[in-house]
């Protein structure tokens, strides 16, 4: 069985796994309360994260031997994907345990594509079998100074920010709930994940594997077409109108829509809709 998680805008995550661990693990592991995904978002590349060519099919190899380089692989879907970026996370031999070089090339990463207009969905998937992600690589974390402990917690938190963890577990699926899952560390199996909220489609596995994978592309499809302005703004409203009162949230909603009425993508939307065509958006 795959699951599979999705968050809008910019972010679109798979979790690939035949159970899901919940956030507890993550608190033990961490320190503090962080759980990881599903997922986060051009890019030249830095030598230290150097991303796979434009197209390119990632390379899936589980050996033993250690290639730093090659632990996080950056694609770029072409043709009717363009603007679907790929972060595939290959350390096979750490379960995909969250290591510094790791966060560092993730954080790069992240920042590149942030900056990049072209790019409209991410998705952060694992390269590696039955394993998304084991939490923080305890085996590195023995050998850390206790000064760099807290750095480190606070990098992975800066990355992983929209995900799961104390804060957000309890708005995802309720205080009592939360509290049950962290305090005992229980692991869920898809489904039961799903009937609680935490993710958003549960799949048979396919003979290849990437059923989560797959899904997650679905979703990254059916996103591309709409208007980019229109997406962020929606992001921004949902994201800050969940944290404020109802009034407060509509206000917000309002503030956003105003963004988007001196727009070029606001009347290629009408005018499209007029010539019953479908709308060329550019994002401006």
């Amino acid at each position: 069985m795959a699951a599979a998680a999705a968050t809008a805008s910019g972010a679109l995550g798979a979790l690939q796994a035949s159970r899901a661990r919940l956030v507890a693990p993550w608190c033990a592991r961490l320190g503090l309360g962080l759980g990881l995904p599903s997922s986060a978002t051009s890019p030249r590349a830095a030598p230290a994260w150097a991303p796979a060519a434009r197209g390119a099919v990632p390379r899936r190899g589980y050996s033993s031997e250690v290639n730093e380089q090659d632990e996080l692989r950056v694609r770029y879907l072409q043709e009717e994907d363009r603007g679907i970026v790929v972060l595939g996370i290959n350390r096979a031999y750490a379960k995909n345990a969250i290591s510094k070089n790791l966060i560092k090339m993730l954080s790069k990463a992240v920042d590149a594509l942030k900056s990049d207009k072209k790019v409209r969905t991410i998705i952060v998937r694992s390269e590696v079998p039955g394993i998304f992600c084991a939490g923080a690589d305890l085996k590195e974390r023995v050998k850390m100074h206790p000064s760099e402990v807290g750095p480190f917690v606070s990098r992975v938190r800066a990355v992983v920010n929209d995900i799961g963890g104390t804060q957000r577990l309890p708005r995802t699926v309720g205080m009592s709930l939360a509290k049950e899952l962290i305090f005992s560390a229980r692991v869920l199996d898809g489904q039961e994940a799903k009937a609680i909220g935490l993710i958003s489609h549960v799949l048979e596995q396919n003979k290849e594997g990437d059923a989560a994978y797959k899904k997650a592309l679905d979703l990254a499809r059916e996103f591309l077409p709409q208007g980019p302005v229109a997406m962020r703004v929606a992001k921004l409203a949902i994201n800050q109108g969940m944290e404020v009162d109802l009034v407060t949230g509509l206000a917000i909603e309002e503030a956003c829509y105003t963004q988007t009425i001196p727009t070029k993508d606001r009347l290629e939307g009408l005018l499209a809709f007029k010539e019953k065509r479908p709308p060329r958006f550019k994002g401006e």
